[in-house]
């Protein structure tokens, strides 16, 4: 077109129009918490509807766990079977993540270590160790040493084998990059390798939390009764079932609290892997 001059004027192009994804809606907006709480609120008001119809031998209803809760609260019994459960938990734990973590970096970092180790890890994952109790007993007595032992031995191969699986994930660029600026497989070791494990690490913990808490109510089964899965054996074998269900309470909120907490690690640990996905919050 013509301008006042009687130039041309070419029209400008117009420009385009960032568009915001939409992020799903009314539910993006409801708290995480909030859908969670309304989940929780729904699964117990059902389970108390149908639990009531059910013969107490066979079953209870929360109402009825919360009665028997609180007076195992209340004479200090279940906070002692939790504590006698806690402490062969957390050392097995934490002897796992000792053990695991290093190795797994050690198994995906070198080839000669996943040729070597790689295939133990692999079996030891995909064996049984339920079945190996009663010879760790023999090995270490039916005392406080066994319940560490069962624990560590089966938290630690999804901790070795996530690590594993990280180190190996780490891309050719960033090592042959290292290489570039003359690092040292140390300086490579803990300045690239590690933090990009971190995620896969954090995965295999997680992970480790439900195998470690299923691994110490199973030494309690194999060992002495003591501990939650002490209560848990001696109510069932009365057909009390309400206060069977006391002590899975207990190791279900056990498990999710300890679960939230190594997501709360991972967070500090590793602030920016909730940058680079791509979940809603």
């Amino acid at each position: 077109m013509l301008d006042i001059t009687g130039t041309t004027k070419t029209p400008a192009a117009a420009r385009p129009v960032a568009l915001r994804p939409r992020r799903g809606g009314i539910a993006a907006r409801v708290p995480s918490f909030a859908i969670s709480a309304i989940s929780l609120v729904l699964i117990v008001a059902l389970w108390e509807l149908f639990g009531r119809n059910v013969n107490p031998i066979f079953s209870s209803h929360p109402s009825e766990i919360f009665r028997v809760g609180v007076t195992m609260a209340a004479d200090g019994e279940i906070f002692a079977a939790l504590l006698q459960s806690l402490q062969p938990l957390a050392l097995g734990y934490a002897f796992a993540a000792v053990v695991g973590i290093p190795l797994g970096l050690l198994i995906g970092r070198y080839r000669w270590a996943e040729a070597g180790l790689g295939i133990y890890m692999t079996a030891g994952y995909a064996t049984p160790l339920v079945a190996l109790i009663p010879l760790f007993i023999l090995w270490f007595g039916l005392g406080f040493a066994v319940k560490v032992v069962i624990v560590a031995v089966l938290a630690v191969f999804p901790i070795t084998i996530n690590t594993w699986a990280g180190a190996k994930a780490v891309p050719r660029t960033l090592i042959e990059l290292g290489r570039t600026f003359v690092g040292s497989e140390f300086q490579i070791m803990t300045k690239i390798v590690i933090p990009s494990t971190l995620p896969y690490i954090m995965v295999g913990l997680k992970l480790a939390v439900g195998r470690s808490i299923i691994a110490i109510v199973v030494a309690e089964f194999f060992t002495l009764l003591t501990g939650l899965g002490g209560i848990i054996l001696k109510a069932g074998d009365s057909f009390d079932t309400a206060r069977m269900f006391v002590p899975v309470v207990v190791l279900m909120a056990l498990g999710i609290t300890l679960t939230w907490l190594v997501g709360w690690l991972e967070h500090k640990v590793a602030p920016w892997q909730r940058e680079l996905s791509d979940r809603e919050d």
